[in-house]
């Protein structure tokens, strides 16, 4: 399995790929590990691709996920399979409300919590973002994708992976 899972904030990439290696075991890459420097400053571009790189040549079953369609597109070529989740904007929401504490991205379940509500505006922006975490960015990497792909547009179809 080498697979990457595409998405906006909230889409339940995190989930899926954690029940998937339940299922089959795989090493498993946030791209939030590798785009970004202590908090909110974004690593040059080249430094992240390096080290997904260095992540791919070190395991031969991986699942990768993100948003960030920038550092997909150097290394979508790697992959068996290209998942683009696309549950809508109501959903993605609806997930970060409910996400449990994840202490790799926050100190305490009171840092995350305070920093909801700007995770939700950010969520909310998805369709009208032109960057590369944005609807028409991974729109445009997932259409260019000639290899196996799916867009799932409901939670439910992450059941039938």
């Amino acid at each position: 399995m080498k697979l990457i899972l595409l998405g906006n904030a909230g889409s339940g990439k995190s989930t899926l790929s954690k029940k998937l290696i339940a299922r089959e075991p795989a090493a498993r890459l946030s791209l939030d590990e590798v785009a970004f420097h202590n908090g909110a400053e974004r690593r040059p571009l080249e430094e992240s691709i390096a080290d997904v790189e260095k992540f791919i040549q070190s395991h031969n079953h991986w699942i990768i996920e993100g948003c960030y369609a920038d550092i997909i597109e150097a290394v979508v070529h790697e992959c068996d399979e290209l998942i683009f989740l696309n549950p809508g904007i109501d959903t993605c929401i609806a997930h970060c409300r409910s996400r449990p504490w994840e202490p790799e991205k926050f100190n305490s379940r009171q840092e995350q919590d305070e920093n909801l509500d700007n995770l939700i505006d950010w969520v909310k922006s998805y369709e009208s973002r032109v960057d590369e975490y944005g609807l028409s960015r991974h729109r445009r990497l997932y259409d260019s994708y000639s290899g196996k792909k799916r867009e799932l547009k409901h939670t439910t179809q992450y059941e039938t992976l």
